[in-house]
């Protein structure tokens, strides 16, 4: 409640100052050149809870709430399969009440490093299949429409075409679950361990291709990708037609845009035009601490988003 008066009498500070900006939040400290805008981001970035946590507190409906107030219009959760399902709920409501997109959220055991979709194993099909059972329940209750998946570990005994033919078979699985809902799964290629089945954008594309179906496509996180093959805009070209969605980090580092190598301006400018409006997740740490940090996020994306 203090928060919110605040930000009126910010707005109207800034309002007297010609700024022309609506909703706006005063800044963290007084001598700073930036301040928060209600204004809509062009595109739909997704923060994740924790993100904003010194500015909107520990309620994580509070959290949602900030979001919106900055005009983030997504939020993604990696790990909503693991909350109880009254707050689902109550997350589904806030989401819809302020017009934002549910992005990702992981499904829970879907497929890691113990649970490998690669090694064709009945057990660790079963799991897969299950958890994708379980999503279709979850993202009910929030309106969500994309689940990550990673399909595991690669394995050295068997050859890499035997691999491929067990993940495109039990995708196809999961796919004959969650297409009836209009649900999609997200593949995600990591750049985390050598270990990893799933690394490479073209990989990614051949399994999407072979799955053949609008319930697998690609979860084209430029931040692994930038550490793997780099060729970032080449390669969303290359890969464009079954790319579903699209999570941010800044190499090295893995923070907010501006802090490390990729040029995400001009990225984000060339998904712009490609006519992409899906949801771009912000999976990424804030490169500061505190209330400091948490600006410099937002700061962040609204000068990579200002073409």
């Amino acid at each position: 409640m203090e928060r919110r008066s605040f930000i009126k009498k910010s707005a109207a500070a800034a309002s007297i100052a010609g700024l022309g900006v609506s909703g706006v939040n005063a800044m963290a400290k007084s001598d700073s050149k930036t301040s928060f805008s209600s204004d809509t981001f062009k595109m739909k970035f997704a923060p994740h809870f924790g993100m904003f946590k010194h500015h909107a507190g520990d309620d994580l409906i509070d959290q949602i709430n900030f979001m919106a107030d900055q005009g983030f219009t997504a939020f993604e959760d990696n790990g909503m399969m693991k909350r109880d399902v009254a707050l689902q709920t109550k997350i589904g409501d806030t989401l819809a009440k302020r017009n934002m997109t549910m992005g990702v959220f992981v499904i829970q055991k879907g497929g890691n490093l113990n649970n490998t979709l690669a090694a064709g194993k009945q057990e660790h099909l079963d799991i897969f299949l299950n958890g994708c059972k379980k999503a279709v329940e979850v993202a009910k209750r929030i309106n969500a429409k994309w689940l990550t998946v990673v399909p595991g570990a690669f394995q050295r005994r068997l050859p890499i075409g035997i691999q491929d033919a067990h993940v495109i078979e039990a995708l196809r699985r999961g796919a004959d679950i969650l297409e009836p809902h209009g649900l999609t799964m997200v593949l995600e290629p990591l750049s985390d361990s050598p270990d990893l089945y799933l690394q490479r954008s073209d990989q990614t594309y051949m399994i999407c291709k072979a799955v053949n179906s609008p319930a697998c496509k690609i979860l084209f996180d430029i931040y692994h990708l930038q550490k793997t093959e780099g060729h970032i805009i080449r390669n969303i070209d290359l890969t464009w037609d079954e790319i579903g969605y699209f999570q941010i980090g800044d190499n090295p580092g893995r923070k907010e845009p501006t802090t490390g190598e990729i040029n995400y301006k001009n990225i984000f400018k060339h998904i712009h035009d490609k006519g992409f409006n899906g949801v771009l997740g912000m999976e990424h740490g804030n490169s500061m601490q505190g209330k400091e940090g948490e600006l410099a996020v937002i700061n962040a994306y609204r000068e990579t988003s200002n073409f």
